[in-house]
């Protein structure tokens, strides 16, 4: 599962087993991104707290199949398959549309998201890619291009911390070795208009 010591949802205890109970999906399955962090709980509960946020907030205005889009894009980006197997299969979930999610993960795999995308989501594709390969080049006239595509300041923000949370969660994994051995994959919270709830389902 990784490269280091974690604790499983059946040594749990205190603190720890409350989280787990938190994020765990069916039959006690707590994903492998997120027993990595048993050895400190109150990591755990950050990380959560900034997934459930950025990904899955009811005050976002995008929708969230462009923002799992986007973690896609940055994972595949970052060659972090673990976060590309989860939030590929989460994104298929949310489009409902088997034909359009191989097409969108045929362009991105290909970097090409102007096979799949055009305007605003192809703009914010763009931006994704720069800020997760060049991010020191990014300027305030990639910022006036997302807003020349139509997308407001909030909806940038919106994008940019998506982007920033999959840095985190890519080098999360990559550097502890995480995989997916015994996750079920594409579990997401599901309920978007509370931010506390962070149950997989």
């Amino acid at each position: 599962m990784t490269w280091i010591n974690t604790i499983s949802y059946e040594d749990s205890e205190g603190e720890l087993r409350d989280l787990y109970d938190r994020v765990k999906g069916p039959d006690d399955n707590v994903d492998n991104i997120m027993l990595a962090h048993s050895l400190r709980p109150h990591s755990m509960q950050g990380h959560m707290t900034l997934y459930k946020y950025v990904l899955h907030h009811p005050r976002n205005t995008l929708p969230k199949v462009f923002l799992e889009v986007i973690g896609v894009y940055v994972s595949l980006l970052n060659n972090c398959a673990y976060c590309v197997d989860h939030h590929y299969a989460g994104m298929a979930r949310l489009l409902n549309d088997d034909a359009r999610a191989d097409a969108i993960r045929d362009a991105l795999l290909q970097r090409s998201p102007q096979d799949a995308f055009a305007g605003s989501e192809l703009a914010g594709l763009n931006y994704a890619r720069k800020l997760t390969l060049n991010a020191d080049q990014v300027s305030e006239a990639d910022i006036d291009a997302l807003r020349q595509a139509g997308l407001d300041d909030g909806q940038i923000l919106e994008i940019n911390q998506v982007i920033a949370y999959f840095g985190y969660a890519n080098r999360t994994v990559l550097g502890l070795g995480i995989n997916t051995g015994g996750d079920i994959i594409g579990l997401s919270p599901g309920d978007s208009t509370d931010p506390d709830n962070w149950s997989h389902a």
